[in-house]
Protein backbone atom coordinates (compact mmCIF):
# COMPACT_ATOMS: atom_id res chain seq x y z
CA UNK A 1 0.00 0.00 0.00
CA UNK A 2 1.21 3.41 -1.31
CA UNK A 3 1.92 5.90 1.94
CA UNK A 4 -0.10 8.89 1.35
CA UNK A 5 2.04 12.62 0.42
CA UNK A 6 1.05 13.98 3.67
CA UNK A 7 0.91 13.44 7.30
CA UNK A 8 -1.41 10.39 8.74
CA UNK A 9 -1.64 8.06 11.17
CA UNK A 10 -3.72 4.48 11.36
CA UNK A 11 -5.33 1.86 13.17
CA UNK A 12 -3.96 -1.87 12.98
CA UNK A 13 -6.02 -5.29 13.62
CA UNK A 14 -6.78 -7.93 12.85
CA UNK A 15 -9.61 -7.52 11.60
CA UNK A 16 -9.77 -3.97 11.20
CA UNK A 17 -13.21 -3.26 8.54
CA UNK A 18 -14.98 -2.92 12.21
CA UNK A 19 -13.16 -0.26 13.59
CA UNK A 20 -15.00 3.29 13.89
CA UNK A 21 -11.59 5.47 14.31
CA UNK A 22 -10.99 6.15 10.90
CA UNK A 23 -14.37 7.85 10.93
CA UNK A 24 -13.00 9.47 14.33
CA UNK A 25 -9.71 10.63 13.62
CA UNK A 26 -11.23 12.05 10.29
CA UNK A 27 -13.84 13.92 11.06
CA UNK A 28 -11.28 15.56 14.01
CA UNK A 29 -8.93 16.40 11.00
CA UNK A 30 -11.78 18.01 9.01
CA UNK A 31 -13.13 20.23 11.58
CA UNK A 32 -9.40 21.66 11.94
CA UNK A 33 -8.57 22.16 8.59
CA UNK A 34 -5.12 19.71 9.13
CA UNK A 35 -3.45 18.76 6.10
CA UNK A 36 -3.47 15.04 7.21
CA UNK A 37 -5.13 11.53 7.08
CA UNK A 38 -6.17 8.61 9.13
CA UNK A 39 -7.07 5.20 7.92
CA UNK A 40 -7.01 1.45 8.33
CA UNK A 41 -4.71 -0.93 7.59
CA UNK A 42 -5.53 -5.08 8.33
CA UNK A 43 -2.15 -6.79 9.59
CA UNK A 44 -2.30 -10.02 10.67
CA UNK A 45 -0.42 -11.32 13.36
CA UNK A 46 2.48 -12.67 11.33
CA UNK A 47 2.95 -9.56 9.29
CA UNK A 48 3.38 -7.61 12.36
CA UNK A 49 6.84 -7.56 12.49
CA UNK A 50 7.17 -6.26 8.60
CA UNK A 51 4.57 -3.72 9.01
CA UNK A 52 6.38 -2.40 11.62
CA UNK A 53 9.36 -2.57 9.73
CA UNK A 54 8.09 -0.59 7.21
CA UNK A 55 6.46 2.09 8.77
CA UNK A 56 9.71 3.23 10.76
CA UNK A 57 11.04 3.94 6.84
CA UNK A 58 8.51 6.37 6.18
CA UNK A 59 8.21 9.93 7.14
CA UNK A 60 4.87 10.90 6.87
CA UNK A 61 3.87 7.92 9.57
CA UNK A 62 2.63 9.23 12.47
CA UNK A 63 2.08 6.88 14.11
CA UNK A 64 -0.71 3.93 15.20
CA UNK A 65 -3.65 2.93 17.17
CA UNK A 66 -3.70 -0.96 18.05
CA UNK A 67 -6.52 -3.04 18.64
CA UNK A 68 -6.84 -6.71 18.99
CA UNK A 69 -5.24 -9.00 18.45
CA UNK A 70 -1.85 -7.09 19.16
CA UNK A 71 -2.16 -4.76 21.73
CA UNK A 72 0.34 -7.35 23.89
CA UNK A 73 2.38 -8.67 20.57
CA UNK A 74 3.60 -5.32 19.99
CA UNK A 75 5.31 -4.76 22.98
CA UNK A 76 8.69 -6.69 21.91
CA UNK A 77 8.52 -4.83 18.81
CA UNK A 78 8.82 -1.46 20.33
CA UNK A 79 11.78 0.58 21.59
CA UNK A 80 10.46 1.75 25.23
CA UNK A 81 6.59 1.90 26.58
CA UNK A 82 5.66 4.14 28.29
CA UNK A 83 3.26 4.62 31.23
CA UNK A 84 0.76 3.63 31.56
CA UNK A 85 0.69 1.19 29.24
CA UNK A 86 4.08 -0.30 30.97
CA UNK A 87 1.65 -1.02 33.91
CA UNK A 88 -1.13 -2.37 32.39
CA UNK A 89 1.09 -4.91 29.77
CA UNK A 90 -0.94 -3.46 26.88
CA UNK A 91 -0.33 -1.40 24.13
CA UNK A 92 -3.13 0.17 21.95
CA UNK A 93 -0.84 3.10 20.29
CA UNK A 94 2.41 3.83 18.77
CA UNK A 95 3.95 6.87 18.38
CA UNK A 96 6.72 7.67 15.93
CA UNK A 97 10.10 9.07 16.02
CA UNK A 98 10.12 9.74 19.64
CA UNK A 99 13.37 10.80 20.61
CA UNK A 100 14.25 12.73 17.34
CA UNK A 101 17.63 12.45 15.42
CA UNK A 102 19.20 9.21 15.36
CA UNK A 103 17.71 8.35 18.81
CA UNK A 104 14.32 8.02 17.37
CA UNK A 105 12.42 5.24 17.47
CA UNK A 106 8.73 3.82 18.21
CA UNK A 107 6.86 4.51 21.75
CA UNK A 108 4.23 2.44 22.89
CA UNK A 109 1.60 3.91 25.25
CA UNK A 110 -2.04 3.21 26.61
CA UNK A 111 -5.10 5.55 26.00
CA UNK A 112 -7.42 3.19 26.72
CA UNK A 113 -7.41 3.33 30.26
CA UNK A 114 -7.71 7.28 30.28
CA UNK A 115 -10.83 6.63 27.76
CA UNK A 116 -12.68 4.66 29.94
CA UNK A 117 -12.55 7.19 32.85
CA UNK A 118 -13.35 10.15 30.65
CA UNK A 119 -16.98 9.91 31.38
CA UNK A 120 -16.52 8.82 35.10
CA UNK A 121 -14.70 12.59 35.79
CA UNK A 122 -17.29 13.77 37.52
CA UNK A 123 -18.03 11.26 40.06
CA UNK A 124 -14.03 10.79 40.68
CA UNK A 125 -14.07 14.11 41.58
CA UNK A 126 -16.51 13.75 44.27
CA UNK A 127 -15.67 11.85 47.45
CA UNK A 128 -16.90 8.19 48.45
CA UNK A 129 -16.99 6.47 51.28
CA UNK A 130 -16.64 2.94 49.24
CA UNK A 131 -15.86 2.61 45.80
CA UNK A 132 -16.77 -0.83 44.02
CA UNK A 133 -16.45 -2.19 40.61
CA UNK A 134 -18.06 -5.56 39.06
CA UNK A 135 -16.12 -6.33 35.90
CA UNK A 136 -17.22 -8.82 33.68
CA UNK A 137 -14.71 -9.71 31.43
CA UNK A 138 -10.57 -10.82 31.39
CA UNK A 139 -9.61 -9.73 27.75
CA UNK A 140 -7.13 -7.09 26.50
CA UNK A 141 -9.85 -4.32 27.23
CA UNK A 142 -10.28 -5.51 30.90
CA UNK A 143 -6.86 -4.87 31.85
CA UNK A 144 -6.83 -1.38 31.36
CA UNK A 145 -10.07 -0.96 32.98
CA UNK A 146 -9.35 -3.07 36.04
CA UNK A 147 -5.82 -1.03 36.26
CA UNK A 148 -7.52 2.53 35.98
CA UNK A 149 -10.09 1.56 38.14
CA UNK A 150 -7.83 0.03 40.91
CA UNK A 151 -5.75 3.47 40.79
CA UNK A 152 -9.05 5.26 41.39
CA UNK A 153 -9.36 3.59 44.95
CA UNK A 154 -11.90 1.10 43.78
CA UNK A 155 -12.73 -2.24 45.37
CA UNK A 156 -12.51 -4.80 42.39
CA UNK A 157 -14.42 -7.51 41.43
CA UNK A 158 -13.52 -9.16 38.35
CA UNK A 159 -15.75 -11.90 36.86
CA UNK A 160 -14.84 -14.43 33.60
CA UNK A 161 -15.04 -17.64 32.59
CA UNK A 162 -11.91 -18.79 34.25
CA UNK A 163 -12.07 -17.16 38.02
CA UNK A 164 -7.97 -18.26 37.87
CA UNK A 165 -7.28 -15.52 34.77
CA UNK A 166 -9.42 -13.24 36.50
CA UNK A 167 -6.99 -13.79 40.12
CA UNK A 168 -4.23 -13.23 38.39
CA UNK A 169 -5.03 -10.37 36.42
CA UNK A 170 -6.01 -8.79 39.66
CA UNK A 171 -2.36 -10.29 41.17
CA UNK A 172 -0.53 -8.24 38.47
CA UNK A 173 -2.46 -5.40 38.05
CA UNK A 174 -3.96 -4.50 41.40
CA UNK A 175 -1.78 -6.36 43.48
CA UNK A 176 -2.70 -3.95 46.88
CA UNK A 177 -6.13 -4.19 47.10
CA UNK A 178 -8.30 -7.07 48.41
CA UNK A 179 -10.47 -7.56 44.99
CA UNK A 180 -12.44 -10.56 44.15
CA UNK A 181 -12.81 -13.34 41.65
CA UNK A 182 -16.25 -15.16 40.40
CA UNK A 183 -16.97 -17.14 37.06
CA UNK A 184 -19.04 -15.53 34.99
CA UNK A 185 -22.34 -17.72 35.85
CA UNK A 186 -22.47 -16.06 39.58
CA UNK A 187 -24.27 -12.62 37.84
CA UNK A 188 -26.18 -14.64 35.48
CA UNK A 189 -28.48 -15.98 38.15
CA UNK A 190 -30.80 -13.95 41.09
CA UNK A 191 -29.16 -12.96 44.26
CA UNK A 192 -31.23 -11.99 47.41
CA UNK A 193 -28.57 -10.33 48.36
CA UNK A 194 -29.62 -6.94 50.75
CA UNK A 195 -27.76 -4.28 49.41
CA UNK A 196 -27.81 -0.71 51.59
CA UNK A 197 -28.65 2.16 49.78
CA UNK A 198 -25.00 2.84 49.10
CA UNK A 199 -25.56 6.90 49.43
CA UNK A 200 -22.10 7.87 49.67
CA UNK A 201 -20.80 5.44 47.55
CA UNK A 202 -19.40 4.68 43.62
CA UNK A 203 -20.51 1.07 42.43
CA UNK A 204 -19.74 0.57 38.23
CA UNK A 205 -20.74 -2.82 36.58
CA UNK A 206 -18.45 -2.68 33.47
CA UNK A 207 -19.02 -4.86 30.34
CA UNK A 208 -15.16 -5.32 29.03
CA UNK A 209 -16.44 -8.58 26.74
CA UNK A 210 -17.44 -8.91 23.21
CA UNK A 211 -20.66 -10.23 24.79
CA UNK A 212 -23.61 -8.15 23.99
CA UNK A 213 -21.89 -6.93 20.22
CA UNK A 214 -23.64 -7.70 16.86
CA UNK A 215 -23.34 -11.62 16.08
CA UNK A 216 -22.77 -12.41 19.91
CA UNK A 217 -24.79 -13.40 22.53
CA UNK A 218 -25.90 -10.83 25.69
CA UNK A 219 -24.06 -10.82 28.39
CA UNK A 220 -25.79 -12.84 31.02
CA UNK A 221 -26.22 -10.21 33.88
CA UNK A 222 -29.39 -10.33 36.42
CA UNK A 223 -29.52 -6.78 38.19
CA UNK A 224 -30.37 -7.82 41.45
CA UNK A 225 -26.59 -8.22 41.75
CA UNK A 226 -26.33 -4.13 41.28
CA UNK A 227 -26.25 -1.93 44.11
CA UNK A 228 -28.83 0.94 44.20
CA UNK A 229 -27.37 3.93 42.10
CA UNK A 230 -25.22 1.49 40.47
CA UNK A 231 -23.69 2.87 37.18
CA UNK A 232 -23.76 0.42 34.21
CA UNK A 233 -20.86 0.90 31.40
CA UNK A 234 -20.80 -1.04 28.42
CA UNK A 235 -17.48 -0.92 26.73
CA UNK A 236 -19.59 -2.34 23.07
CA UNK A 237 -20.24 -0.02 20.08
CA UNK A 238 -22.38 -2.06 17.59
CA UNK A 239 -24.83 -2.06 18.59
CA UNK A 240 -24.31 1.33 20.75
CA UNK A 241 -27.54 0.34 23.13
CA UNK A 242 -26.69 -2.83 24.10
CA UNK A 243 -29.11 -5.61 25.77
CA UNK A 244 -27.20 -4.92 28.96
CA UNK A 245 -28.24 -0.90 28.77
CA UNK A 246 -31.11 -1.34 28.24
CA UNK A 247 -32.06 -3.77 31.27
CA UNK A 248 -29.80 -1.79 32.83
CA UNK A 249 -32.08 1.78 32.52
CA UNK A 250 -35.32 -0.64 33.13
CA UNK A 251 -33.86 -1.38 36.21
CA UNK A 252 -33.21 2.51 37.08
CA UNK A 253 -29.51 2.68 36.56
CA UNK A 254 -27.41 5.48 34.79
CA UNK A 255 -25.65 4.18 31.92
CA UNK A 256 -22.88 4.91 29.68
CA UNK A 257 -22.17 3.43 26.18
CA UNK A 258 -19.04 2.41 24.16
CA UNK A 259 -18.59 5.19 22.31
CA UNK A 260 -17.56 7.24 25.50
CA UNK A 261 -14.80 5.40 26.16
CA UNK A 262 -13.88 4.79 22.09
CA UNK A 263 -13.90 8.63 21.38
CA UNK A 264 -12.37 9.32 25.12
CA UNK A 265 -8.86 7.17 24.23
CA UNK A 266 -9.13 8.21 20.39
CA UNK A 267 -8.87 12.01 21.66
CA UNK A 268 -5.71 11.50 23.69
CA UNK A 269 -3.91 9.68 20.71
CA UNK A 270 -5.32 12.08 18.02
CA UNK A 271 -3.34 15.06 20.08
CA UNK A 272 -0.17 12.98 20.01
CA UNK A 273 -0.39 12.04 16.45
CA UNK A 274 -1.31 15.79 14.73
CA UNK A 275 -0.36 17.47 18.09
CA UNK A 276 -3.54 19.50 18.21
CA UNK A 277 -6.42 18.95 20.77
CA UNK A 278 -9.53 17.34 18.75
CA UNK A 279 -12.80 20.10 18.35
CA UNK A 280 -14.70 18.26 21.56
CA UNK A 281 -17.40 20.97 21.07
CA UNK A 282 -18.44 18.78 17.80
CA UNK A 283 -19.06 15.56 20.21
CA UNK A 284 -22.87 15.29 19.30
CA UNK A 285 -22.14 15.66 15.61
CA UNK A 286 -19.29 12.88 16.03
CA UNK A 287 -21.45 10.12 18.03
CA UNK A 288 -24.25 10.92 15.02
CA UNK A 289 -21.89 10.34 12.43
CA UNK A 290 -20.58 6.97 14.28
CA UNK A 291 -24.31 5.61 14.62
CA UNK A 292 -25.95 6.22 11.06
Amino acid sequence: MTAPERPYAEVIGDPIAQSKSPKIHNFWLEKLGIEAAYRAAHVTPEQLPAYLAERRQDPMWRGCNVTMPHKQAIIPLLDRIEAPADQIGAVNTVLAGVGGGSAAGLMGTNTDASGFLEPLRADLAQTHYFRMARIIGTGGAARAIISALANEGFTLVVAGRDPAKARALLDELAPKGEHHTAPLAHFAEATDFAFDDREGCLDLIVNATSLGMAGQPPLPFDWSHAPPRAIAYDIVTAPLDTPLLQTARASGHRTIDGLSMLIGQAAIAFERFFGAAPPREHDAQLRALLTQ
